[in-house]
């Protein structure tokens, strides 16, 4: 498609949003009415001033024109009022319902979508282009078809008047058109240029700063710097051009309104001198005005466009988005208040992608209350086990089963409220303690958090905080230490009484009398559910009731620590003696 082209689909698209307004609609255009009808009808009681009153010297009629004039000019204000304050309402009412409508499709992808996508340049979408978006309507579309309506009634009441001076503005006319249309498809392309520059620039400072501790660690400050200026350089360039285009038009359009208003001068001066009075002074005065009238809102099309082109750039890119349909499949019609926990996984084949499949045809059961544990290297598909049972994905092939019924004939929410993870890297929102564990769930208490934290052992550590649990933990739980927000965690997971319990490397990163807690927690929250547990530390999973060895996507042993321990040479084994070279600590814990 050519950029340089208006998209008038993608402007029908974005004109729909407009229906359930359509009262406001309809005033702002009565109003863009009414403005150019007080603007031409005060320049017109300009001219009868001129021609009836100032010439003749007539000082009453003089003062009651004024005093009409006057009027008109309030009429006008307050329209202008009016207009002004309901376009941006209307834009604003407009932005708000695609940006709700763009954030509730943006958290309901699913994770592959995330993958690829980057989080600066969704803000961007959601943010800036939003803001870009809603200039459109209060800076963009309805002034331009208030001076379009301006423009055509100057040019009807030009013509009524008088054809001869007509014809003067109307030879200057085409030259102002024409470079108008050149400014209109060069800033489109520029604008273009501008949006992907400030996506590009969102993106990287985003990703920085998520990623500042390993930036100064590795003392990356002086790299990051330099590539920050080549975005930031590329970015004002895109700028440039917009500033360069705008340079060029406006000094042309001022020179061509200068020569209209000298050619209405010079035709109608010397034929008033030549043929006395055969156009009166009011009448080139009228004119002047009207010439005005006509270039002032020709030239503040051309950069009200440039808005208008801007905020279709951002309206594409963001339909993009609401047009992308990478969702998990929510058909599921079973809405089971209390599963019992069985899970088989039969003959399950899953990739990323088609040429990397991680996977491969694994079968197993899982009882309820059985206790799981899942070892084995990184990479082996350890964690996408538990991502397929949340069906963050889709399977390539086979089935997941959770008491004989195929997760996929579950509601999505019904077969995640059933299941709680707790997972290595833990997210925290900047908000309190409590808000953390419940996430706003009316259904848990303080009491029911308090509680939960009293039984698993850390209301003291949560007490002992400042506010307790109203304590601003901040942008991803900074103000805690790392063992400190997984134990928010487990809590998190813990009070909302789950059916089946993943830990995925849960323990991996806290202290010894930390990981105390966790598994005192673990013991309680266990009891008669059913739990998965991945783990690079084995001391962590020896009581657990199976022990499953995954390698490159495939089961290589299943059983307890005890089956296991016994196989000679045996994938389990050789992990377990690595991880406890002492052979007196061997025994003890055999």
């Amino acid at each position: 498609m050519d950029k340089r082209k208006f998209n008038f689909k993608l402007f029908n698209r974005l004109v729909r949003y407009v229906k359930p307004y359509k009262l406001n609609f309809l005033f702002v255009s009565f109003a863009a009415v009414l403005i150019s009808f007080f603007s031409i009808f005060n320049q017109y009681l300009l001219k009868i001033a001129v021609d009836d009153f100032i010439t003749p010297k007539d000082y009453k009629g003089l003062v009651t024109i004024i005093s009409i004039m006057l009027g008109i000019l309030l009429f006008q204000v307050t329209f202008q009022f009016l207009f002004v304050f309901f376009t941006n309402l209307l834009g604003q009412k407009v932005v708000f319902d695609i940006r709700t409508k763009l954030f509730s499709k943006i958290i309901s992808f699913k994770m592959s979508y995330y993958n690829k996508s980057s989080v600066g340049r969704l803000v961007t979408r959601t943010v800036n282009d939003m803001e870009t978006i809603a200039s459109i309507f209060s800076q963009g579309l309805f002034m331009i078809v208030a001076d379009l309506i301006l423009m055509f009634s100057v040019l009807s009441v030009m013509l009524i008047l008088s054809l001869k001076l007509s014809l003067i503005i109307f030879l200057v006319l085409p030259f102002i058109l024409v470079a108008t249309r050149l400014f209109q498809m060069a800033m489109k392309v520029a604008f273009n240029q501008v949006r992907n520059e400030v996506a590009n620039l969102n993106s990287f400072v985003q990703e920085r700063l998520s990623g500042i501790k390993e930036i100064q660690i590795f003392n990356r400050q002086l790299i990051e710097y330099n590539n920050f200026k080549k975005i930031n350089e590329r970015h004002k360039q895109a700028w440039l051009k917009t500033v360069w285009y705008n340079s060029i038009f406006f000094p042309i359009s001022e020179i061509s309104t200068s020569i209209t208003v000298g050619l209405i001068v010079w035709y109608a001066g010397f034929n008033n001198i030549a043929v006395e009075n055969s156009i009166s002074l009011g009448t080139i005065f009228l004119f002047i005005q009207l010439s005005q009238m006509l270039f002032r809102p020709l030239r503040q099309i051309a950069d009200k466009f440039n808005t208008l082109q801007m905020g279709m750039v951002a309206a594409n890119r963001v339909f993009k988005i609401l047009d992308t349909e990478e969702f998990v499949n929510d058909f599921g019609k079973i809405k089971s208040k209390s599963i019992k926990g069985n899970i088989l996984f039969d003959k399950v084949n899953f990739g990323y992608d088609k040429d990397n499949i991680i996977i491969k045809n694994l079968s197993l059961k899982i009882k309820k209350g059985e206790r799981i544990a899942i070892v084995g290297p990184t990479g082996s598909g350890k964690s996408t086990i538990i991502k397929l049972i949340l069906r963050f994905f889709e399977l390539s092939s086979g089935k997941i089963n959770i008491d004989d019924v195929n997760i996929k004939d579950y509601s999505l929410k019904n077969l995640r409220s059933q299941i709680s993870l707790v997972s290595q890297d833990i997210f925290l929102f900047a908000d309190s303690i409590y808000n953390n564990i419940s996430l706003f769930n009316k259904e848990i208490s303080d009491k029911d958090v308090e509680s939960a934290a009293k039984e698993i052992g850390i209301l003291d550590f949560i007490n002992n905080l400042p506010g307790g649990f109203n304590y601003n933990v901040k942008e991803r739980g900074v103000m805690l230490s790392e063992g400190q927000r997984q134990l928010i965690s487990f809590l998190r997971a813990y009070v909302s009484n789950p059916k089946i319990l993943i830990l995925d490397e849960a323990t991996s990163s806290i202290d010894s009398r930390t990981e105390q807690l966790i598994q005192y927690a673990t013991n309680k929250i266990i009891e008669g559910k059913t739990s998965i547990i991945i783990a690079h530390r084995l001391s962590t999973i020896l009581n657990a009731d199976k022990i499953l060895y995954l390698d490159n996507g495939m089961i290589k042993e299943f059983g307890s620590h005890k089956e296991l321990i016994k196989i000679d040479n045996g994938y389990y084994k050789k992990l377990f003696e690595y991880q406890f070279q002492d052979s007196e600590l061997i025994e003890q814990v055999i």
